[in-house]
This record gives structure tokens, sequence and C-alpha cells, in this order.
């Protein structure tokens, strides 16, 4: 006798690949039912922002068709998670729904909810890790607790983790002989009411093929020099697999693996050195999910108490100028414009741009942090916590506070030529390499040969950046005392 059935309720995990809810589903011999259940008010305070909805929009019709090349289907439900599922196993008489696990504060309480719930009904409710190299509670310190410091971390999963070997994609899933009503995609409405996504559309391909091919593309063109060139935002030199990694469209499994075996394939040791640096950057990501899993508290509240009174300015025209690329800092200026018009910003000028919110305009990380999710199409509240606390210096592992990234320099060294910040400011592109960065120093005869006319088609700076730097070192001496 067959299997009744198996609801596979997919979430951050939009593959057939490498997907253990699903290969674990088609290993029964029953008929499967792929799900997804847009439950945007079950995420707490993080519901998916714009950029986020747009992706998954894209990559749920990315995954739909990619069931349907295998004779099956993607189901669209919306609403609340328990209700929806106890619904299709009503409709349908299956008696497994499996998942995959996710690790945010407000998903593990559902989800804990939800199997007991199922379980307490005579259903089969399994999870699955299928996100991590290694789930948050698997990696302790000598001492019986959770890492805060990411040395200590990456040396614990190079000596104590070997990830599994990735799942092949199910050869055949089993269908049932009529589907269930299922919404469509457009139904969600993910995509918005006022058109402004043309950019993302067009700097990105979306779902699981295209995750595959970007990391190909990677390992063939990129990652010998990934540690030479990968904070440099001209070049696109780094991996862009965040928002693949954000979406399950690819698993850090698969890329743990093809690297391996990119670097069984080099034969000079920089190549082998880039390729264990970008591996490291993958290893952060899992350190940020430790945190996350074992800090709940931080995605709101600093990780250092002594941080929670810390003086911060509420000033709106300042967030507002910073979040349209308008401060008068073309590095910054360029990172929220690129942001704004891609949905992702190079990693190193997020850096600037956080520093540059934090302490040159003595404006909370919650803001920012706020902002990138909304912005971002990598948007994931592990990597964003992490990220906006260390700029702060209130996290784990934090960079100091007093270290305080200076714009112009930060320019001058990492977009020496210019060109990221001609790109994205196009108002200063034909500025002199030497007052690109600090347009406000150029003699006014540069200015007028330039076509620049500071305050009216570029800004002047909105902080001088020695006061504000004084500014916020007196500001965190005042929370020391």
């Amino acid at each position: 006798m067959s299997h009744p059935g198996v609801i596979v309720w997919f979430r951050h995990d939009l593959r057939l690949a490498d997907n253990p809810a699903l290969h674990e589903a088609v290993q029964l011999g029953g008929p499967v039912y792929p799900v997804i259940i847009f439950a945007p008010r079950e995420e707490g305070d993080w519901p998916p922002g714009a950029a986020s909805r747009v992706w998954l929009h894209h990559s749920l019709a990315s995954l739909d068709a990619s069931l349907r090349d295998n004779n099956s289907r993607l189901l669209i439900r919306a609403g609340e998670s328990l209700e929806a599922l106890q619904s299709l196993l009503h409709e349908t008489g299956a008696r497994a729904v499996y998942w995959n696990r996710r690790y945010e504060p407000a998903a593990i309480e559902r989800d804990a909810s939800v199997k007991s719930r199922l379980k307490e009904s005579g259903v089969d409710a399994r999870s699955f890790n299928a996100s991590l190299l290694v789930e948050p509670w698997n990696l302790q310190t000598k001492t019986g607790g959770p890492y805060k410091v990411f040395t200590p971390f990456w040396k614990a999963v190079l000596d104590r983790v070997s990830p599994p070997a990735p799942l092949p994609a199910p050869d055949r899933i089993h269908t049932p002989e009529k589907w269930p009503a299922s919404q469509q995609l457009d139904s969600l409405s993910l995509k918005p009411s006022i058109p402004w996504d043309e950019g993302v559309r067009s700097a990105w391909r979306f779902g699981e093929q295209a995750a595959l091919d970007r990391l190909d593309h990677f390992l063939a063109a990129l990652i010998r020099k990934y540690d030479v060139q990968r904070d440099l935002p001209s070049l696109a030199a780094t991996s862009r697999m965040s928002p693949h990694l954000r979406f399950g469209e690819i698993t850090p499994c698969q890329i743990w693996k093809a690297v391996h075996q990119a670097i069984d394939g080099f034969t000079d040791n920089e190549a082998v050195k880039n390729a264990w640096s970008f591996l490291r950057e993958v290893a952060w990501r899992e350190f940020a999910y430790h945190l996350l899993y074992h800090f709940p508290h931080t995605p709101s509240a600093p990780l250092r108490e002594d941080f929670t009174n810390f003086p911060w300015r509420d000033d709106a025209e300042k967030l507002n100028a910073w979040k349209k690329g308008l401060t008068g800092y073309p590095i910054v200026d360029a990172g929220m414009r690129e942001l704004w018009t891609t949905g992702w910003m190079h990693n190193r000028v997020r850096m600037i741009a956080a520093s540059f919110l934090i302490k040159d305009l003595n404006i909370s990380w919650r803001q920012g942090a706020a902002w990138f999710w909304d912005t971002l199409v990598d948007a994931d509240l592990a990597n964003n916590t992490l990220g906006w606390q260390w700029t702060a210096g209130c996290g784990a592992d934090a960079a100091p506070y007093f270290r305080i990234f200076n714009p112009v320099s930060q320019g001058e060294k990492f977009d020496a030529s210019g060109e990221y910040v001609r790109r994205w400011v196009p108002e200063l592109s034909r500025l002199d390499d030497r007052y690109l960065h600090k347009p406000w120093t150029a003699p006014a005869a540069e200015l007028k040969r330039a076509g620049v006319v500071l305050g009216e088609s570029y800004p002047e700076p909105i902080v001088d950046h020695a006061v504000a730097r004084q500014q916020a070192l007196d500001a965190y001496q005042s929370i020391k005392k």
C-alpha cells in the first residue's frame, strides 16, 4: 500500500536539489504536495521588505517552473500557516508535513507550535536542516556556551564540522491524481503596485539554476583573485551569492563542496588562499545564525548591554539624505544609490555607508538595519543584525566603536580610479580624480569645468567628518562612564 502523501512546506529553501524535506518526502513513494504559504504576519517585527518581496515573486515562479518540469507544481496559499496546512491535509488525505528549519526567533516559535499541533492530530511532522553547515546548538565553546568571537568559531568549524554531501534533485516527484486548489502567484501582491523594480529585475536572474550558474561563473573566473579584489566595488569580483542563499536557491553545503572541488584543481598556493578566504565568508554567515539563535533579542537590542542607553540622535532630515544618497560624501552616496537601484550594495561600501550613518550622523544602527531590510534583495535577519551591530560596536566580535571609517580615505583607497562613484553619482563624473571623493575641496575653476555646482547639482557635505568623528568619540565616552 502506497503512502497517502506528504505536504512539503517550502519557505527559505526554494530549490529542488539538496532539499532534505523534499528528498525525504519523495522517498516515501506517495504523492508529494509542494506548497508555499505566504504568512507575513507570522514573521514578527520583520515581515519581508519590498526588495525581498520582488525577489520572492520571481523565485517562486522559477520554483514552480522547475516543479512542472518534474510533472509537479507549486501550490500557493496565504494566511495562517497552521490553518493552511490543516486545510491541505484535509483536502489531500496526506498524513505527513515535512519542512526545512528556519532560525529566526519568530519562525522558531511558529514552527514549534505548528509541529506540536500537527503531531497532536496524528500527523507525521518533521523538520530538517537545509540551510546551514552546522546548526547553532551543535557547536559550543569548551565551556559549553555559544561563541561570541568569530575566529574561534571559524576554527571550530574547520576542526569539528563535516558538511554532508549535497543531495541530488529528485529524479521523479510522485504526483496526485487530483491537485487541490491553488492561488495564483500574482494574488500575493509581491510586486510593487507602483513599479520601481526594473533595476532589480535587470540586475539579477532568479531561481535555482541562476544560483548554480552564478556559482559556476565565480569559481571559473573570480575566486582565484577573490581576496585581492573583493574590496574593490568597481569590479564584479564578489560571488553575489547572498540573495540566492537568502532564499535557499542554493545551500552552503553545495557551495562548500564546489569550492573544495575547485581547490583540488588549483596548482598555485595563491589561488588556494583566495578560495579559503571565500569559505571564511561563508562561515561568517554561519556565525551570524549562531548568534541570532543564541541571542534572539539582538535584531532590536544591542548584544552589549552598555550600549542600551547610547545617546543616538533623532534626525529625520539627515537620515533621509543618507537613504537617498545625498550626503555629500560620494562613496556613501554611490553605495546608497546602488542599493536603491539594484537591491544590493557591495560589502565594502556597506561598511562605509553603515559607519557613516552610525558615527558621522550618530543615528542608531536600528534605523540603518530597518532601511537595509526593506531595500536589500539579500535581506537576512541574521546577517543584517550581525553587520549593523558589528559596525556600531555593540555586537559580537564587533569593531571597536572608536574605529570610524573616513569616507574620503575609504573612497580613495577602494575606488582609486573613481569608476564606482562615477557610475552611481554621474553628476560628478567629469570631476578630476584628485577631487572626486572630496568635491568640496575642488577649486572653483575645476568645479565649473566639471559642471558641478555644490549645493545644487550635488550637495555640500551634510556633516564635517572631523567634527562628527570627535562627537562620536565623546558619545562613546559618555556610556563608558
